[in-house]
């Protein structure tokens, strides 16, 4: 019981930092968080993408999700082993490297992305729910959001709460839907051809299965921070690189399975028909991912947007109120985006993953530079709350310079529909930006840093100043 009423209460932190004496949790906690999260609708629709978009071969479009999320998992998981050692959210944390007003860039960025999951897992949502009650679209995708906006309103613990019960239930319930398609009921004839595969289609499905994991990255450390400082570096990397890798594998291998059998059909449809007998049962358990999931993109979300104006309005001390307000107010403009992009779903989602990698990589890459080879995990948290930055000033040069450097770089080899550059034409539509992006940008700001530091607007840690170390 008492559980129960811990879980239901209203977290009252927002972006403050975590005391020790409130730490609480395992590592194996983060597994279930990311597993359970994962198994939802959209992960399916994304592996629907490699065989329906790309044209994959089921056989090759698995190999390059098995790739895809190997390596931005690893991405992924360095950033959640940063939580429990520095015990605030993510981005406040940029502020270290791109300086307080420097961040406000990135962090916005961010809450348009959260804005954009929002609204994609809200499209199937609905589409799911009225799938299986008759109701009005429309009407449906807005329920799916409030219900999540409940679940960012109480916050950290219920969210985690419900995302270790998923981890089971859909667990569960997608090993169901394996075992109906391949063994139950006959997949059409030549489904699993083996013609087909090509580089551009092979590499396009890898760099969204990591960007998938990639988008993780500015939040994964929200659900780490109330972790105890001796929870370790690598027992939450590992835990959360086999939640986050496994739990969105399966699904979009289950969703390449869709794409090749019913490439015409949309996500939920062509699931349902596959795995017809017990159909609405993994439709209905899919679609309560999907709240589930979305409750942490909302979290965040206005953990990000209370970030922003923190930063303005130094003197504000947010609560739970600024996060319920915060959040219903993110939550209307996903309403909008949802229903402005629902008719064309799969094309606009590709194109906003690719374009968020372009965006996501040169931050990822200095944060992680930052952390693991500069300063080591040892930050001025206090600095991290001053209007001017403190220690790590107003504004960063190098690591914002850096920032937009990743983003042109990337840009002469990006392959969307909207837009392709003349270089990821001459690769015959195969892109790379994401990993160009990387290769340049983290050797770059480590050079950059260590040859011109007196240049980034840091000063010297004070005496005494409070840290965070790698324990």
């Amino acid at each position: 019981m008492q559980d129960a009423e811990t879980t239901l209460t209203v977290e009252k932190r927002t972006i403050d930092h975590i005391p020790v004496t409130e730490r609480h949790g395992k590592a194996r906690d983060l597994f279930t968080i990311w597993f359970g999260s994962n198994i939802m609708l959209l992960t399916v629709a994304t592996g629907v993408v490699a065989t329906a978009v790309y044209g994959l071969p089921v056989w090759a479009a698995v190999i390059a999700l098995v790739v895809g999320h190997g390596l931005g998992g690893v991405v992924m998981a360095l950033h959640a082993a940063q939580g429990p050692q520095m015990g605030v959210p993510q981005m406040l944390q940029t502020r270290a490297q791109f300086g307080s007003y420097g961040s406000l860039l990135v962090v916005v960025l961010v809450i348009l992305m959260y804005v954009g999951f929002f609204a994609s897992n809200m499209v199937l949502g609905g589409q799911a729910v009225s799938s299986l009650f008759g109701l009005d679209e429309t009407t449906s995708i807005i329920l799916i959001g409030l219900v999540s906006v409940v679940g960012a309103i109480v916050g950290y613990r219920m969210i985690h709460a419900l995302t270790g019960l998923m981890s089971l239930v859909s667990g569960l319930v997608m090993a169901l839907a394996f075992v109906w398609i391949l063994l139950v009921n006959d997949l059409p004839s030549g489904v699993l051809h083996s013609d087909g595969a090509t580089l551009a289609g092979f590499m396009g499905t890898v760099s969204l299965a990591a960007l998938w994991q990639i988008a993780y990255a500015p939040y994964v450390s929200d659900y780490t921070r109330y972790m105890p400082r001796d929870t370790g570096v690598r027992p939450a990397f590992w835990a959360t690189y086999a939640g986050a890798v496994l739990g969105s594998l399966f699904p979009m291998i289950l969703g390449a399975l869709v794409g090749a059998a019913l490439p015409e059909s949309d996500t939920v449809s062509g699931l349902q028909e596959l795995t017809h007998g017990v159909g609405g049962l993994v439709i209905a358990v899919f679609g309560i991912g999907i709240a589930c999931t979305n409750a942490m993109n909302l979290y965040c979300g206005a953990l990000s947007t209370i970030t922003v104006g923190q930063t303005l309005f130094p003197s504000w001390v947010p609560g739970a109120v600024a996060r319920a307000v915060v959040s219903v107010f993110l939550f209307l403009g996903a309403v909008v985006m949802a229903l402005a992009g629902k008719d064309d779903f799969l094309v606009n989602f590709t194109n906003f993953m690719l374009l968020l990698l372009c965006v996501l990589v040169p931050w990822t890459a200095v944060n992680l530079v930052d952390y693991y080879l500069l300063k080591h995990g040892e930050y001025d948290i206090d600095s991290l709350f001053e209007r001017d930055g403190g220690r790590y000033g107003r504004f960063n040069p190098i690591a914002v310079g850096c920032y937009f450097l990743g983003i042109l770089v990337q840009i002469p080899f990006l392959v969307t529909t909207k837009y392709t550059g003349p270089i990821g034409e001459r690769l015959e539509y195969v892109d790379i930006s994401w990993i160009v992006g990387l290769a340049v940008i983290c050797p770059l700001y480590l050079f950059l840093m260590k040859r011109f530091s007196r240049f980034s607007g840091h000063r010297p840690v004070l005496e005494g100043a409070s840290r965070a170390g790698i324990a």
